[in-house]
């Protein structure tokens, strides 16, 4: 028995001793640890910045305006493809004509062609710089997100501590008791059994902390957080036109429309203009023959073949009615995540006020029980049923106000507005 009671005291005492290591300076409880640090430096907007700079869909993107500066560049481009040159050498069995034929072959832009590559590089270029802007928009949400599930699970962490806190003066108390006989011994027991409980709680809050840390360096590739975070709830009341996402499948579907309009616009191929110089020499030994110099032109013009193209127009009309049904339900997935951006910010408004007000009268209703075990009039079990209720609903208040915080930035994200 005396083992039992010594060792009791022990686990007291480490428990006290760890208690005010922790207060000094917060430790893990475990050995993993994924350390954040605040800069006082970086703003929301910065650390979506820095986050797109390093960002996978970079190469992506710098792919999009690759192509778009090639397609522009043909546009521009005078003849409408590569030309050719050609050469030919002929020779009479009899060794005494000898002809050479020298040309060269350009292909020419069809009536409109010209203009509507050039209009394909413009909608390249302009769709390029938007799905830049869409692709900004998107890591946004990603970060606001990582950043507020973060707060959210440190606050989960802090208040656990706290609690900690609480039940290692309340076994204390208890112990007390117990040696001056207010209270049975099996008390001691049930307290320690809540200690570590709660103890089990931490680690889990650790845990689930240390998984947010991790989630936001790997999304920004940075293992520092902005000191305030917090945004202004935007004016719009539903989704506009506007919005950096619909505005980029806009903008993809009518690249994909000026790429039908300049494929139809090849018909049956390409008018060739071709420009030639012809040479005959005769040998001395025939007096008939006469050296000449020639010179000479001649147009191709293709026919009967545009049928040859309708399998390539018919494969982008594919893809262009692909983009307008993604278009179509991407609005409706939009307007859906703003009812939901907008009913969660409601609710929590609501349930912020009922939680700070639940606080308050938990914390009233715990003094009052905290006085009555002091003097003996309830038992611990009944203080530990008032402890938990008025914890969780300090928890509470404290989750439904950074809940409300992280709301107001969803709905940002909701209707498309940048940090």
């Amino acid at each position: 028995m005396f083992a039992i009671k010594l060792c009791t005291r022990a686990l007291v005492v480490f428990l006290l001793f760890a208690t005010v290591a922790v207060a000094e300076q917060p430790k893990p409880t475990v050995a993993h640890n994924d350390p954040i640090e605040v800069d006082n430096s970086l703003t929301l907007a910065k650390v979506v910045e820095l986050t797109m700079e390093k960002f996978p869909d970079m190469a992506w993107l710098k792919s999009l305006e690759e192509e778009a500066t090639a397609i522009k560049q043909r546009g521009e481009s005078w003849t409408a493809g590569a030309s050719q040159a050609g050469l030919r050498f002929q020779e009479a069995t009899s060794g005494t004509l000898h002809y050479i034929d020298a040309t060269v072959q350009v292909p020419l832009w069809n009536l409109g062609q010209r203009d509507a590559e050039r209009e394909r590089g413009i909608k390249a270029e302009n769709s390029a710089d938007l799905q830049s802007v869409a692709t900004k928009l998107r890591i946004a949400g990603l970060v606001r997100g990582a950043l507020w599930d973060m707060e959210l699970q440190q606050v989960r962490y802090e208040q656990a501590r706290a609690e900690i806190n609480v039940f290692e003066q309340l076994l204390s108390k208890v112990e007390r008791r117990v040696e001056l006989g207010d209270l049975p011994r099996a008390d001691v027991l049930l307290a320690q059994s809540e200690l570590l409980q709660k103890l089990s709680i931490l680690t889990q809050a650790e845990a689930e902390l240390m998984h947010a840390r991790k989630r936001y360096a790997s999304i920004t590739q940075l293992t520092k957080v902005p000191a305030a975070y917090q945004e202004k709830l935007v004016n719009l009341k539903k989704i506009e036109f506007s919005h950096p996402a619909f505005v980029a499948i806009n903008s993809q579907i009518e690249r994909k429309q000026s790429e039908i309009k300049a494929l139809k616009l090849v018909g049956s191929g390409q008018t060739n203009l071709t420009v030639g110089v012809n040479s005959d020499r005769g040998s001395n030994k025939d007096p008939r023959t006469n050296d000449t110099e020639s010179f000479n032109i001649g147009v191709n013009i293709p026919f009967g073949g545009s049928e040859h193209l309708q399998p390539q127009i018919a494969a982008l009309n594919v893809e262009l009615n692909r983009l307008i049904a993604d278009r179509e339900q991407f609005y409706r997935d939009l307007e859906l995540a703003h009812h939901e951006a907008e009913h969660n910010l409601e609710v929590n408004e609501a349930e912020l006020e009922i939680a700070n007000e639940l606080k308050r009268v938990a914390e009233e209703h715990l003094g009052m029980m905290q006085l009555s075990f002091s003097v003996g009039e309830i038992n611990l079990m009944d203080l530990l049923k008032t402890q938990s209720r008025t914890q969780q609903a300090v928890l509470s208040a404290k989750e439904r106000a950074i809940m409300l915080e992280r709301d107001i930035a969803l709905y940002n994200q909701a209707v498309g507005v940048l940090p």
